[in-house]
């Protein structure tokens, strides 16, 4: 690039505030380009605990409360980024201005694609590749003219090294809503009276806490102090969320040699790979079963972390950063053309 790119991003929330995988991906995206010498912006849309604008991981995050002018810092972008909710007005506003629209999925809910759809969307970036073929499926019934100009995969990156942390003694979920297997959790306390379970508060969804004797709750925690106040206390991770598009936080725990037990959606079973042990979240008894197998058998353990450790590594994100960066470059290069 011959000068700094200024991309803004419109999102609801973001850390240290708000820490879910959406935006702990974003926040893995954006940071190469800073690193890259771009100036990035991530503007809030719904209000939050913040007022002032401040630096996370060198991403500048500009609070609903402020600033007042979020739509002349469109104008002024040179590309304009999105995701989830925040979608249609951005990408009328990119429409409205002629800048490049690139679009963060998360999820194939029908509304994630028909947003981007409607659009004019110039990226569109999806968090695995079973999305991307979800997409495909979509937009096999409408016009070309509406589909992305561009597609690119970018698993939600997890940088090792920092997550990385000696292993502890807890069984923990992350998030602890229905959805994401809070029930599960429960029973299984129930049934291990004699194992510490660990339920960690998450960003979104309601929160069903087990009030149990072996089970210790842990406020909601800064995507950064995760491995000090969570994974440094873990044995075993459990997912068993109804859905997943990918699951990261699966991905962080394999950092740590965690083995994870997972319901198989399509996106843990993409993320955790042959490191994943499976089991259906409506079989509590073969949920049980493979816990207990984990917790008291040392040579099954060590099996489970070697294949966490190895997937772990197989996720090195430095070649879905490199193309990352590069299709933004690409995409603002053939705006600057157009002029």
């Amino acid at each position: 690039m011959s000068k700094p790119l200024r991309i803004v991003a419109r999102v609801h929330a973001m850390p240290p505030h708000h820490n879910a995988g959406a935006e702990h991906m974003l926040v893995g995206i954006l940071r190469p380009l800073v690193g890259r010498g771009h100036n990035v912006e991530v503007w809030l849309s719904q209000h939050g605990p913040a007022s002032e604008a401040y630096n996370y991981q060198g991403i500048r995050v500009i609070p609903l409360a402020a600033r007042l002018d979020f739509s002349a810092a469109a104008r002024s972008a040179d590309v304009l980024l999105s995701h989830l909710e925040c979608v249609p007005s951005t990408a009328s506003l990119a429409r409205g201005f002629g800048r490049p629209m690139v679009v963060v999925c998360h999820n194939d809910h029908r509304p994630t694609l028909r947003d981007m759809a409607a659009g004019g969307t110039s990226l569109a970036v999806f968090n695995s590749q079973w999305m991307q073929a979800e997409s495909e499926l979509f937009f096999a019934e409408y016009p070309t003219s509406v589909r992305p100009a561009r597609q690119l995969v970018v698993r939600p990156p997890v940088l090792a090294d920092e997550y990385r942390t000696k292993p502890g003694k807890a069984v923990t979920l992350i998030n602890c809503s229905p959805e994401k297997g809070s029930l599960v959790l429960a029973d299984l306390a129930r049934r291990m009276p004699d194992q510490q379970f660990l339920a960690v508060r998450g960003a979104y969804g309601e929160q069903d806490l087990p009030d149990l004797p072996n089970v210790e709750t842990v406020d909601h925690v800064d995507g950064q102090q995760m491995p000090e106040r969570v994974y440094s206390r873990t044995r075993v991770l459990l997912m068993p969320s109804a859905y997943e598009s990918w699951g990261r936080v699966g991905v962080e725990a394999m950092a740590s040699d965690i083995p994870v037990i997972a319901h198989p959606t399509r996106g843990l079973c993409e993320s955790l790979g042959e490191a994943g042990i499976f089991a259906d979240r409506n079989d509590i008894d073969g949920w049980q079963a493979v816990l207990e197998r984990l917790l008291t058998d040392p040579v099954e353990y060590r099996l489970a972390a070697k294949r966490a450790r190895a997937r772990s590594a197989e996720l090195d994100p430095t070649s879905d950063l490199d193309a990352w960066c590069d299709a933004v470059e690409e995409v603002a290069d053939a705006r600057a053309a157009q002029r």
